[in-house]
């Protein structure tokens, strides 16, 4: 008869402290896969469906299944293991860590390893050891920018609403421009990549002008409609809704998602939206790109095609940009938004606790 299983109970900090041990570079592949097992555990799956799943053996789901049942999120660190005793003790390490949090030295902007070693006595492969286990990078920073807008929650749902239940007969299109687009021509050819050497492009280069791309997004499709134009006014921006106008249907409304920028809120561009009541406008939070979705676009762009090209003139960065975007139109693929907006707003808020101590 086979064994039953006791079932395992996740509450949300801990679902939640586990599906970013999955996702975090700076966690090991171990602590990772304890996390996965865990997580599937709490789904219902039984030992046999895990170990299929990930690749190992049914003892090895038991054993930590168990652990995480009988002592939690500290269940799934590694034991104590034989051999020498440990010559650094817990206060050091405090100690250490506490430094790490503080001011950095004189005359730099963060800790380095042998600086921090220097400061405290300890060699600098210890020191790597104490922030490699605690998870600390001082080398490293994360941007961000915190929106100020008042009705951001509301902004968000309703962005967030039309992105995972779209309205009936009407299109969403995620609307922004990159403006300032350097044609960059390399001084010297590039080089194609060989096997065991990659492709080579200089490091300087000739300004041949620039060009601003205005780009609509079909939320549901991928499909993109863009023009190319040589300046970034409101004029421009009407032109560019023009030709949204002319490429949509009729018999559908056009739900826009776009942000605050000037040329967007001009009074010439207000009177054409009350000219045309089947455009519907949703601007998205200051500070708040990520929401829209027309800007992941724009980086796969500048990834795939802009960023090695060498361009002799604006014609020429116009051409690859629209042989980007007729590539796009033969195969289009959404870029599909899968947090509903409740999550969304718990992670603001949750950066927003764990930040609210802070001295900077």
């Amino acid at each position: 008869m086979p064994m039953t299983l006791k079932p395992i109970h996740l509450s949300d900090p801990q679902r939640e402290e586990l599906r970013s041990w999955v996702r975090r570079h700076g966690v090991s592949q171990a602590i990772a896969l304890r996390a996965r097992i865990v997580l599937l555990a709490a789904g219902g799956s039984s030992n046999e469906q895990i170990a299929a799943k990930l690749g190992i053996h049914r003892a090895t789901v038991g054993k930590w299944r168990e652990r995480f049942r009988a002592r939690g999120l500290d269940g799934l660190a590694d034991g104590q293991r034989t051999g020498a005793p440990r010559r650094i003790g817990d206060d050091v390490v405090e100690a250490a860590i506490a430094r790490t949090l503080s001011a950095p030295p004189k005359g730099s902007a963060q800790w380095s390893t042998r600086a921090l070693a220097a400061a405290t006595g300890l060699s600098q492969s210890t020191v790597s050891r104490i922030w490699r286990a605690f998870r600390l990078e001082p080398h490293r920073v994360e941007t961000f920018k915190l929106s100020n807008d008042p009705f951001f929650v509301e902004k968000v749902r309703d962005i967030v609403g039309l992105y995972m239940s779209p309205p009936d007969r009407a299109l969403v299109l995620c609307v922004d421009e990159r403006s300032q687009m350097q044609a960059l021509e390399r001084t010297q050819p590039l080089l194609p990549m060989r096997p065991g050497a990659r492709a080579g492009q200089t490091h300087d280069y000739v300004r041949h002008g620039t060009t601003t791309l205005f780009a609509a997004l079909d939320a549901r499709t991928g499909s993109v409609v863009a023009r190319c134009y040589p300046r970034h006014r409101s004029e421009e921006f009407l032109r560019f809704l023009r030709v949204i106008d002319d490429a949509v249907p009729d018999s559908l409304d056009v739900h826009i998602v776009m942000d605050n920028y000037g040329t967007h809120k001009t009074e010439a561009v207000r009177r054409w939206f009350a000219r045309h009541p089947r455009f519907h406008v949703h601007f998205t939070p200051t500070y708040s790109s990520w929401i829209n979705l027309v800007e992941s676009w724009f980086s796969v762009l500048s990834r795939r095609r802009l960023r090695r090209g060498s361009f002799t003139s604006t014609r020429h960065l116009e051409r690859a940009v629209r042989e980007f975007v007729d590539a796009t139109n033969e195969a289009p693929r959404p870029f599909t938004w899968t947090k509903p907006a409740e999550e969304v707003l718990a992670k603001v808020r949750r950066f927003c606790e764990r930040n609210s101590d802070s001295d900077h």
